[in-house]
């Protein structure tokens, strides 16, 4: 196969699995369910605490930085915290307590009842990312989970699975940051709604 096939091919594989999406309406439901909970968590001054591996860590600091900062308009920055941006805090609980507790270890230091986890997986199977998901719901907070192919362990457990049914992890992943750009729209717009 040619460069210019597997560009063509590529770009049909990426389009096809978010028209499967748009035509889905558990999914389109379970997104806008998501959207109002993280809007309800910031209106009761909770948190949102995002982790992933790998490329989703990346997705997990795309998308703190569009609460942080903003997504499309100016207003205030909203508390959100990537777990995975702490070098010294990861590799000291790796080092210490093991690779797959470090997601866990920090929901158990920054999360509160009135908090939001957004755990992101492709495989759904992600062993740190499933620890924190079960610290999250054992301290009382909301879970919501970004994943891929059947949803995996972590989308047996998460309170709001959102799942994209794909077995390629880079298409999984180009769904995912859609996903958080029309999270942090839609978020965005209700809350300068409720701000007046």
């Amino acid at each position: 196969m040619d460069s210019i096939e597997v560009i063509k091919r590529r770009l049909k594989q990426s389009a096809d699995i978010k028209i499967s999406i748009v035509e889905d309406l558990e999914m389109i439901n379970m997104i806008k369910k998501v959207s109002d909970e993280i809007l309800e968590t910031l209106k009761q001054n909770g948190k949102i605490l995002i982790c992933g591996n790998g490329g989703s860590a990346s997705d997990a600091l795309h998308m703190a930085g569009e609460m942080v900062g903003r997504f499309q308009t100016d207003r205030n920055g909203w508390p959100a915290i990537a777990l995975n941006a702490d070098v010294a805090s990861i590799t000291a609980i790796a080092n210490d307590y093991g690779y797959d507790k470090i997601f866990e270890r920090a929901t158990e230091a920054y999360m509160d009842k009135n908090d939001l986890l957004v755990g992101i997986s492709t495989s759904g199977n992600s062993e740190n990312v499933y620890r924190a998901i079960l610290k999250a719901i054992e301290i009382g907070g909301k879970t919501v989970a970004l994943l891929g192919k059947d949803g995996g362990k972590i989308g047996k457990s998460a309170d709001y699975p959102i799942i994209i049914k794909s077995d390629i992890t880079a298409r999984i992943q180009e769904s995912h940051i859609t996903v958080i750009h029309i999270l942090c729209e839609l978020v965005e717009q209700g809350y300068l709604n409720w701000r007046g």
